[in-house]
Formats: structure tokens, sequence, C-alpha cells
């Protein structure tokens, strides 16, 4: 008997994302829309809506009389947020999480200098209230807590940018520190250097430096290139 609910196209959903994203089921490899079905014991629909997911995120390809063919790495949407979550789960985290932190270090400094240039009174505000934030959790084993004010952070700075484009990897940047934080790829009590640099640089788009707002980005990521070489070499 097949069963369905949201549940189960959630599970069905991750078991297959995350196998995709490990390299179990290589590219060119064809999955039958049945034999899902049956491995998983639910109906034919759950596993369509399933399927029409992951193509729509390009792990997939779907195609009558063929079946549902895997995708090459390079067709992936690196950038889709669970894409990177599922890459984040899997033996290949450390060169993932390197590559993203990288992306970042390409990306946040300029969206700082900016953010400096464009951020309302509300985002300074906003800004240094997640900064206080970030160093009321930085001590006590409050990881969740802080990995909740470095995110609302790092969101802001990116919006604050007034660079649409910018503002919509704020999405990519929750999961790089998510996946960080989850997978022990950081210290046990957060960076105090790095508190203090979340800190001056919500000084300094408040005060409208742009120059400083980048330089402090850019160490910002240069410290935390540095816990994945101890962390995750």
């Amino acid at each position: 008997m097949t069963t369905q609910g949201p549940g189960l196209h959630t599970h069905v959903l991750d078991t297959l994302g995350l196998e995709i994203a490990a390299g179990e089921h290589r590219p060119g490899q064809v999955l039958r829309t049945d034999e899902l079905a049956r491995r998983f014991d639910v109906s034919r629909t759950v596993v369509r809506e399933v399927v029409r997911v992951l193509e729509s995120m390009h792990l997939v390809e779907s195609r009558r009389r063929v079946g549902v063919t895997v995708q090459p790495t390079e067709a992936w949407n690196v950038y889709d947020p669970q894409v990177i979550r599922w890459r984040l789960a899997g033996a290949d985290r450390p060169r993932q999480l390197r590559s993203l932190t990288v992306l970042r270090s390409a990306i946040e400094p300029v969206a700082a200098g900016l953010a400096a240039r464009n951020a309302t009174p509300e985002q300074c505000a906003a800004l240094t209230e997640c900064a206080l934030g970030m160093v009321a959790t930085s001590r006590g084993q409050q990881l969740e807590g802080y990995l909740e004010h470095d995110i609302a952070f790092h969101r802001i700075v990116l919006n604050a940018s007034g660079n649409e484009m910018f503002a919509r990897l704020g999405d990519v940047v929750a999961e790089v520190l998510a996946g960080r934080t989850h997978h022990q790829v950081m210290f046990e009590d957060p960076d105090p250097a790095a508190v203090t640099l979340h800190v001056r640089l919500a000084e300094a788009v408040r005060e409208g430096d742009t120059v400083a707002a980048e330089r402090l980005t850019k160490e910002i990521a240069v410290g935390a290139l540095h816990e994945l070489d101890v962390l995750a070499p």
C-alpha cells in the first residue's frame, strides 16, 4: 500500500537530493518513477512532484519514454539554498564551504561599501542590534543564538547595499553560515576578533565610511577562510 503526504514528499526529496549531491547517482544515470515509488513506498504522484522540484534545481531532467536522468554538477543551480544544504551534508563539504566563502569574500566587501553609502537609519540600527546580539551570544556555547544574529547581520548588509542582485544572495550566505555551525566547522566559541569586526563594521556602515566597511568585511572573510583551513583542511 502506497502512502503520501507533505512529510513523505519532504523525506523523498531530501533523500534523493542528498544522494545526488553526494554522487551516489552518477550523471547520466536514469531513475525510474515506478522504481522510486516502490523504494519509498509512495505514490507515483509524490515521486512526480519530487522530480519536478529536483528538475527546477537542474539536478535531474525528466523526459517521456526515457525517465529521470541525473544531470552533471555543471548543470545544477548551485545557488539554490537547498542544493547548498545537500552539498554541505556530504563528504565534499570542505571544498564546498571554501568555494562559497571565496564567493562571499568577493561580493560582501563591495556590498558593505555600498551599504555604508545607502543604508537607511533603520537598517543601521538593525545592524547595530545584530552586532550587539552577536557579542551577547558569543560566549557560553550559544551557537544557535549567535547564528541567528550573524545571518541577520549579513542579510542586512546585502539588502542595505541597494543592489537587488546582492540582496538575493542572502539565502546563500545564510546556508553557508548555518552549514558551518551545524557541521561543526567553526570554533566552539566564535572568534572574539570576528565578533569585534562585526561591531566595527556596523559602526562603519552607520558612519558612512565606505573604505572601512569594505576593509572590515574583507578581514571577516579572511578570518572565515582561516577557520576553514584549521577545521576543514
